[in-house]
């Protein structure tokens, strides 16, 4: 992973700012603080998560199909564009659907996988969760959604679901 990504500079700027707040009377203040910035780290993790994963899946097809930009274009059309958020059951706790769409063999080796690997399992739940709260947040009312996780938690979902993010390449790659 990046030594520091956007994610992990707003997270430290965040609670330098609501650190900082807490030596303030202005208790209001902080807690209003800190309630706008989960919301933000949580889009910017999911965000950031969308970006690297289709990033990933137009590098997989470059490199498979010799750089066509013929089949990277269509791919980028019909399978990526406005897409992302429909590869993922994101209230389930595993990513099969989105493994499956690259055959059944890719996905019975993904299966195996993290079902060996307590780490990968862990990753792969966290990184549905981040997905799963930023579509409550943004299709709740996003002013009044009353996100339940600390900073702190978001940022540890964040860094629990790199590892799967990061992951992701090589075993297309190994497939």
């Amino acid at each position: 992973m990046e030594d520091t990504t956007s994610v992990d500079r707003l997270y430290n700027e965040s609670s330098a700012v609501i650190q900082a707040l807490k030596g303030t009377p202005e208790i209001s203040l902080q807690v209003t603080a800190a309630d706008h910035f989960r919301k933000a780290l949580l889009l910017a993790a999911a965000s950031y998560f969308e970006h690297r994963i289709c990033a990933c899946v137009i590098e997989f097809v470059r490199e498979r199909t010799g750089g066509s930009i013929l089949i990277e274009s269509f791919v980028k059309n019909k399978a990526i564009s406005r897409q992302y958020h429909t590869w993922f059951k994101w209230n389930e706790t595993n990513a099969n659907q989105f493994f499956g769409y690259f055959g059944t063999d890719f996905k019975s080796a993904m299966i195996t996988k993290i079902r060996d690997s307590d780490d990968l399992r862990s990753s792969v739940r966290a990184f549905l969760e981040v997905g799963n709260e930023r579509n409550k947040l943004v299709h709740q009312d996003y002013a009044t959604f009353p996100l339940e996780k600390t900073l702190d938690e978001i940022y540890g979902l964040y860094r629990d679901a790199c590892r799967f993010v990061e992951y992701l390449p090589n075993a297309l790659r190994e497939s």
